[in-house]
């Protein structure tokens, strides 16, 4: 366990390389906890530095923060990389324990792939009670994706992230339905978790569509899922001190109210 500044402890929440996670804890009282999931299209190119100064700023804010690793393209399969981020979410239970983290306040942040993965854990208390299956260790109390890639099918069909979906789960929706029904959150509704899904117009990335097409699906089946408007580029939902940014912590702040 090595220290990285800021109170922060790199553990890990599994064997593997890529199961860890850098914990930050504030100097106060905690708000909660964010599990924080960083985008990239699901290749290794990205790790969880492009988020750790977004989790840094949530920690100043009140938060303590989980900002996850987890095996990406080449590392693993697509099953994998769901696996990891289930176990990295499920962990906080543990972190609890050793810790003092409030598993009952537990949120989570997503940016773009990464706002897939975290609306994916979102669902799977429901797929679990719909199937008669044990729940997760974790309650999630509330999901903020901030462009997101939520809506598989049609992301696989657009070609967004130069076919970084159909890359992920190995085929086009007709070529492997099953894989998708599995992992595309728009199909995974009804969630029961409140969602806040902060995209931007002039995302360059990943189509405004995208948020659109699951807070639609997500509303028509009974979810609290709000689509809020951001402005800037792609990662302007995690640069600190943007506008963008101001969104997704409100958003944040109003899920973690005591009775929101």
């Amino acid at each position: 366990m090595a220290s990285l500044g800021f109170g922060t402890r790199r553990l890990r929440y599994g064997p593997g390389a890529h199961q860890v996670g850098e914990l930050l804890r504030p100097d106060g009282p905690s708000r909660g906890v964010v599990v924080v999931l960083h985008g990239g299209f699901w290749r290794a190119h990205r790790t969880l530095e492009m988020t750790a100064p977004a989790a840094a700023e949530l920690t100043r804010r009140g938060w303590d923060t989980w900002n996850v690793e987890y095996r990406r393209a080449g590392q693993g399969t697509w099953e994998d990389t769901l696996a990891d981020c289930a176990a990295a979410v499920d962990h906080v239970a543990a972190l609890a324990e050793s810790h003092g983290l409030d598993p009952g306040r537990v949120f989570l942040l997503g940016h773009s792939a990464g706002g897939h993965l975290a609306a994916w854990c979102a669902g799977r208390a429901a797929v679990a009670e719909r199937a008669g299956h044990p729940p997760p260790a974790v309650r999630i109390r509330g999901v903020v994706t901030a462009g997101g890639v939520l809506d598989l099918v049609a992301g696989a069909r657009a070609g967004t992230g130069d076919s970084a979906v159909a890359q992920f789960l190995g085929g086009p929706p007709d070529a492997v339905p099953a894989r998708y029904a599995d992992a595309d959150p728009t199909l995974r509704l009804p969630t029961g978790v409140p969602v806040r899904c902060v995209h931007s117009r002039a995302d360059e990335r990943v189509p405004f569509s995208q948020s659109e097409r699951y807070v639609t699906a997500a509303v028509a089946a009974g979810d609290d899922v709000r689509l809020l408007a951001a402005t800037g580029p792609h990662t302007g939902a995690i640069h600190v001190g943007s506008p963008d940014w101001d969104v997704v912590t409100a958003a944040l702040g109003e899920l973690g109210q005591p009775h929101g």
